[in-house]
């Protein structure tokens, strides 16, 4: 058997995913890798198209394709001191009418941010421009916005763009809910059926305990598609968004995801979920 699976190039994807994708998972699905941002993902789980039988998309996204794919119990992105970062030239700036860039309206960090400001933004930002990721700290650097939301490994470099941490939004979900931030997840077509779902993500949960078991062997991997980044900020993103939830979604990681999505639903950002839209065969 032989499944096409679309994810990121981001440091924990091929660290989680590097001895499935290389065939060291034994009785595992050979995979046809497809590496994608999350934003592509997202509109290609959204779209319904046949192009890929497992993704990984943001958690924020689950609510709209829920009914042709079944959320993987493992593989993807919950932890704790992760979350999204507001970031401001000035420090302590504002928000009420402001612009602010977000790398996605279907991602996580912006649901987190939506519920964030709802709570401390009276009046609400401004307008919310729209921006790969990789452009948002230099637009607030240079002016072109007020502020930007940023996630992965912009948590670690947003200082050298002489930017400031306005808010984390992981902080503020942690300390409202006390629950893990529920960031990427894996999801696979039900099609596959249900014995196909549960060896997909028996092979998931491999894959990520022989990367730790020895992470030499996927550096070579990691750092291939890491895009130039500093092998140290790379450990840093491993570390920060590959841990016991990437195993094992768990009680708490459950408890997480439908607590984001229904606090979401009640602000009308995105539809509810149904009682069984998160169970897996």
């Amino acid at each position: 058997m032989q499944l096409k699976i679309a994810y990121s190039p981001c440091p924990n994807d091929t660290f989680v995913f590097d001895a499935w994708a290389h065939g060291r998972v034994p009785g595992a699905p050979r995979l046809d890798v497809t590496f994608a941002d999350i934003d592509v993902t997202n509109g290609w789980a959204e779209g319904g198209t046949d192009s890929h039988d497992v993704l990984k998309v943001s958690y924020a996204v689950l609510p709209w394709i829920l009914d042709e794919y079944a959320l993987l119990p493992c593989g993807g992105a919950l932890g704790r001191g992760c979350g999204p970062l507001v970031l401001t030239r000035e420090p302590g700036l504002d928000l009420r009418g402001r612009t602010v860039a977000v790398p996605s309206e279907r991602s996580t960090a912006y649901l987190l941010f939506r519920l964030w400001g709802a709570e401390t933004v009276p009046g609400g930002v401004g307008e919310v421009v729209v921006m790969p990721f990789h452009e948002i700290m230099p637009a607030v650097r240079d002016g072109k916005v007020d502020a930007g939301l940023v996630i992965h490994e912009a948590r670690f470099t947003y200082a050298s763009y002489g930017l400031h941490r306005l808010a984390d939004m992981g902080e503020h979900w942690e300390s409202t809910t006390g629950l893990p931030i529920p960031l990427g997840a894996i999801v696979a077509r039900r099609s596959l059926g249900a014995e196909t779902l549960r060896l997909l993500a028996d092979s998931a949960r491999s894959s990520v305990r022989m990367a730790w078991d020895d992470p030499a062997v996927s550096r070579p991997y990691v750092m291939e598609h890491a895009q130039e980044m500093d092998p140290k900020v790379a450990d840093q993103h491993i570390g920060l968004y590959v841990n016991e939830f990437t195993a094992d979604l768990g009680e708490a990681g459950y408890a997480a995801v439908r607590g984001l999505l229904t606090r979401a639903a009640a602000e009308g950002l995105v539809p509810p979920l149904g009682p069984d839209a998160l169970s897996f065969p």
